[in-house]
């Protein structure tokens, strides 16, 4: 059986099947019909040319729908995410990743705010056989049967730190993390998780998800564009911007590099003082992971707020896969070697007085 793991995120949809791992942004879009296939001056990459057909519905996915679709999907509610995204997306990974017909046991997550509601439903959407017809960036279509065996739903965050403390043979690697208490911030596009793993022990008091993610940061940074353009810009087409620090609007240059200053710091003291009162009886965390692709850019805002000892993703690395990343090891280390490491419930009762 394959192992393969997906972040299906508000933001980014992030999948590998241990040797290669693909990104691409969360949009889903209505499949129009394109005279002239290809890049002008070559093919670009794969990821920039998904499409299949699901269901009878033809789609766009990621920087395809951005470019080429008139109705475009994109929704930071999750209901709708849910009900209308997930599995399109999940499955156009699947599609780029897996064989037809290979047998899958699939690794995904959840934020910890909606772990207990969507998990058995997640389960259902991609359990079993699914026809997917894929349309390469040359038109040539090929189907595939992406047939899912097993699914497996952790939290969010916990990827992470899986990441962190196993190799690619799902084999305990950095034993201090299985025998600490380790903070986790990840913070997404939409949410920032919160919580503690114990000695590999989850606590429920310790865990949170907000709705304090990127997101929140790119909406003021729109709402100033739209002031001063009279254009509403998509949050999705900020990504890009917002690292180069300015954005074109109708041939004029409109500097964005104090404004992502002035709103990063604040959704960085916001975030610190959401830590803070989460963990306030948990002074003794011993390791705070700092994770996720918004923690990757809002770490040096975030750092030196937050009192311990801080770990963030390494700078040349992509943080968006970071729980990816650990899904995987998760599954190598629980289908491959039959070996399950369990994330436990703590005890969040108190010693009597």
């Amino acid at each position: 059986m394959e192992i393969l793991a997906i972040d299906i995120g508000f933001g980014f949809t992030k999948a590998t099947n241990g040797a290669r791992s693909l990104v691409f942004k969360s949009i889903l879009g209505e499949a129009t019909d394109i005279q002239f296939k290809g890049g002008i001056l070559g093919d670009g990459s794969k990821e920039d040319n998904i499409q299949i057909e699901l269901d009878g519905k033809s789609y766009f996915i990621g920087e395809m729908a951005e470019r080429q679709s008139n109705v475009r999907s994109f929704t930071l509610d999750q209901a709708q995410f849910f009900s209308t995204c997930a599995r399109p997306l999940a499955l156009a990974a699947a599609a780029r990743l897996i064989g037809s017909h290979v047998p899958v046991g699939l690794v995904t997550g959840l934020p910890i705010g909606y772990y207990r509601e969507y998990k058995d439903a997640l389960v259902k959407l991609l359990m079993g056989d699914h026809k997917v017809v894929l349309t390469s960036g040359h038109g040539k279509a090929e189907e595939k049967i992406i047939r899912i065996n097993e699914v497996k739903v952790v939290p969010q965050p916990f990827g992470s730190l899986f990441n962190l403390m196993m190799n690619d043979l799902g084999e305990l690697g950095d034993k201090k993390y299985a025998q600490e208490k380790i903070g986790i911030i990840d913070i997404g596009f939409k949410t920032s998780d919160f919580t503690v793993a114990d000695k590999m022990r989850y606590s429920e008091r310790g865990s949170r998800t907000t709705d304090t993610g990127i997101s929140k940061g790119f909406g003021m940074i729109a709402g100033k564009l739209r002031e001063k353009s009279n254009v509403n810009v998509e949050l999705y087409r900020l990504y890009d911007a917002v690292e180069r620090g300015q954005i074109k609007i109708k041939g004029k240059e409109y500097d964005l590099k104090a404004p992502t200053e002035a709103v990063f710091s604040h959704l960085a003291a916001t975030i610190a003082n959401e830590a803070d009162r989460l963990w306030s009886d948990d002074w003794d965390i011993d390791t705070i992971v700092l994770t996720g692709g918004g923690g990757a850019a809002l770490a040096r805002y975030l750092q030196p707020l937050i009192t311990g000892q801080v770990v963030a993703v390494d700078n040349a690395r992509d943080a968006r896969l970071c729980n990816v990343l650990g899904y995987w090891k998760y599954g190598k280390h629980h289908w491959s070697r039959g070996v399950h490491t369990a994330i436990r419930p703590a005890s969040t009762e108190r010693p009597a007085a």
